[in-house]
């Protein structure tokens, strides 16, 4: 047998094959991330933690179908309006976020932190405190007096 009696050779076969195994994977992948995509649109539900894909982290506050739009609040009060398809990573279920808010599991043997500064100085009562300092315990700085500080410390820079 010559070569001209082959209608088709060995190499263009082998090349049609690996073309369309190819194609086969490409269409498997896809198929699987949207199926994974599904799975994920399907958990998300208003309390569940999320992740966007511009890397900003939120709670889910309502979906809106028709739209495509989540409505996520990123801290109290603030929230932001999203493409459903920004939302990439679910960070925890919507099992976990069904969980009443007030209801925290608290590991026993984790260190307590303050949070306060107290700790960093050790002053527990008036003996301890610096000279010159009042022996009261510290209180929140009301927005006034923040900026009344902050003038007094712009002016001292001059």
């Amino acid at each position: 047998m010559t070569r001209s009696d082959l209608p088709v050779d060995f190499m263009t076969l082998a090349l049609l094959a690996i073309f369309a195994v190819f194609i086969f994977m490409t269409f498997r992948r896809q198929k699987k991330a949207q199926r994974q995509q599904q799975e994920q649109q399907a958990q998300m539900g208003p309390g569940v933690e999320v992740m966007t894909s511009f890397g900003l982290y939120g709670t889910v506050v309502s979906v809106d179908d028709a739209e495509n739009k989540v409505v996520l609040e990123l801290s109290p009060g603030n929230t932001a309006t999203v493409h459903r398809q920004a939302v990439t990573k679910i960070l925890t279920p919507a099992a976990d976020a069904a969980a009443p808010a007030g209801a925290t599991t608290v590991d026993p043997t984790a260190p307590v932190v303050p949070d306060d500064a107290s700790s960093l100085t050790g002053a527990t009562s008036t003996e301890d405190t610096l000279p010159g300092q009042p022996a009261e315990p510290a209180r929140p700085e009301t927005p006034e007096e923040t900026l009344r500080r902050l003038d007094q410390n712009e002016n001292k820079d001059k």
